[in-house]
């Protein structure tokens, strides 16, 4: 008896097995690759939560939402320790700075602009929200002589250094 093209029959082995019978067809047969199981659940969940939140933005690019972090500069010379922190477009009443047991806290938030009548955005990519940074700095900071200014966006927080840390000169 001549197989139909495409199937082929493969003996099972045993006669006594009532749901298999003898034999039965196999169409295809596929090598089982987890890790291509698990790459397709990925891209299933990252569909899922494309369109539930809408990360593409025009031109297929992917945008992905994070919150707002402002760059900081830490550095030291021999009498203070100076913190700058990039705050662009806030005022010096939207930010918060405080020293307590070391740490040097600098909070504040960005609020969102204000849309328009008659502006249509294209891409907003400038990042609004609340944010919060903390720094440990040496144990040899005087918390009675901190400083901030506020100039052109930039935070500038000056920590003065005990005088115990100073270096000290010889005559």
């Amino acid at each position: 008896m001549r197989q139909p093209t495409g199937k082929r029959r493969v003996p099972v082995g045993s006669q006594n097995n009532p749901r298999l019978g003898k034999s039965y067809c196999v169409n295809a047969l596929t090598r089982w690759n987890p890790f291509r199981e698990m790459q397709e659940l990925h891209n299933r969940l990252d569909t899922l939560l494309d369109t539930s939140f809408g990360p593409h933005g025009d031109g297929g690019e992917r945008l992905e939402w994070t919150g707002w972090t402002p760059a900081v500069d830490i550095s030291e010379n021999d009498k203070e320790y100076i913190v700058q922190a990039e705050l662009p477009g806030l005022k010096k009443q939207d930010v918060n700075v405080t020293f307590e047991n070391g740490i040097l806290n600098i909070s504040g938030e960005r609020k969102q602009t204000k849309e328009e009548k008659g502006l249509r955005y294209h891409r907003i990519e400038c990042a609004c929200g609340k944010f919060n940074r903390s720094f440990a700095l040496p144990g040899d900071t005087n918390p009675n002589q901190i400083r901030a200014d506020f100039h052109d966006g930039v935070l500038s927080v000056h920590v003065a250094k005990s005088e115990s840390a100073k270096p000290k000169q010889r005559l």
